[in-house]
């Protein structure tokens, strides 16, 4: 059975007490208190007998005996009037315990209800995420299939692509792609993505096609947040390069990315699942076919949290089982 004076066993708290009026020029006294002390003298004066409130504890009748002796010592006050056949409170001890009793089940209330919230899955989950296929397809898919699965979460899904600080910009948890080097938070991969370079057929018959990523400065590319595009070739793994290009459009959307390269203005590096259609109904093309782009990891990120709220630990389990069903 939960005992709520087991709870808390070595804090302190600050109780002011009403000053002397025989004392002037001290307002209040300021006595630091154990508040085991405090849960101690609420007990025994609930249950009116020393040994049955040293059971209820699971300690000692001598250790509860010297709790309300260094209470009465810190306060200055008698709380109880002691005989070898009874125990009763005084006037200070009565006033004491009544206010005492409220406010400790105040305190165990809150201390039911932040565990409860705790353990159960309810309550709010804020996440960010990429946006694009990623965020606006997948994830956000998932997120409510989670809120159908947990009708008392609450999910509040912010799309940006800037580096976040999940604790600065309060998020529990968020989908990043691309090495993560900040070891201050927890980072579990979901997939690795396959990238690639894709131009349309127009675009291509225009301006002609590529061999060589180093030709992509003389050509006309559609960048998103990342503009160093690296390439290794497909029979020497050793043979790698890095091409620095200019966005003659420069959108973090991979959606606008895909739209603008099928309308022929440019050459696009995405996400191959960000246009699978249009490549495989020829309205894209691969280019560059010598050279590939090293996967992109996808991974979410979260706090490290030793009491991780279940709802949260829910929520990452959820979506990573997703990610291991659908891909």
């Amino acid at each position: 059975m939960f005992s709520p004076f087991l709870l808390i066993s070595h804090c302190t708290i600050e109780i002011l007490l009403p000053y002397n009026n025989n004392k002037l020029g001290n307002s209040l006294m300021i006595n630091k208190i154990n508040l085991s002390d405090v849960r101690s003298f609420v007990l025994i004066a609930q249950l009116g007998n020393f040994t049955k409130a040293a059971e209820a504890l699971a300690v000692s009748r001598s250790h509860v005996s010297r709790q309300i002796s260094a209470l009465e010592t810190q306060m200055g006050v008698t709380l109880f009037v002691r005989t070898t056949r009874t125990l009763r409170l005084t006037e200070a001890g009565t006033h004491f315990f009544t206010q005492c009793e409220t406010a400790l089940n105040k305190i165990d209330q809150a201390l039911i209800a932040t565990v409860d919230d705790a353990k159960a899955v309810r309550g709010s989950i804020r996440v960010n995420c990429v946006g694009g296929y990623i965020g606006e397809e997948i994830i956000a898919k998932y997120i409510s299939q989670f809120m159908q699965q947990y009708p008392d979460i609450d999910i509040s899904l912010d799309f940006s692509s800037h580096r976040i600080d999940l604790i600065e910009d309060e998020f529990d948890i968020s989908f990043r792609m691309g090495k993560l080097e900040d070891a201050g938070f927890i980072a579990k991969k979901l997939m690795d993505i396959k990238m690639t370079t894709l131009a349309s057929p127009d675009y291509i018959k225009k301006y002609g096609e590529l061999n060589h990523p180093k030709e992509l400065t003389q050509h006309r590319c559609l960048t998103g947040s990342v503009k160093k595009w690296s390439y290794q070739h497909i029979n020497d793994i050793n043979k790698n390069i890095d091409v620095q290009v200019e966005g003659r459009f420069t959108c973090k959307n991979g959606k606008a990315l895909v739209q603008n390269a099928l309308n022929g203005n440019g050459i696009i590096r995405v996400p191959l699942m960000y246009c699978n259609d249009d490549v495989n109904n020829g309205r894209l093309i691969q280019i560059l076919p010598d050279w590939e782009i090293p996967d992109v990891a996808l991974s979410s990120i979260y706090h490290r949290d030793k009491y991780q709220p279940t709802r949260l630990r829910t929520f990452i389990e959820f979506v990573k089982s997703k990610f291991e069903q659908d891909f």
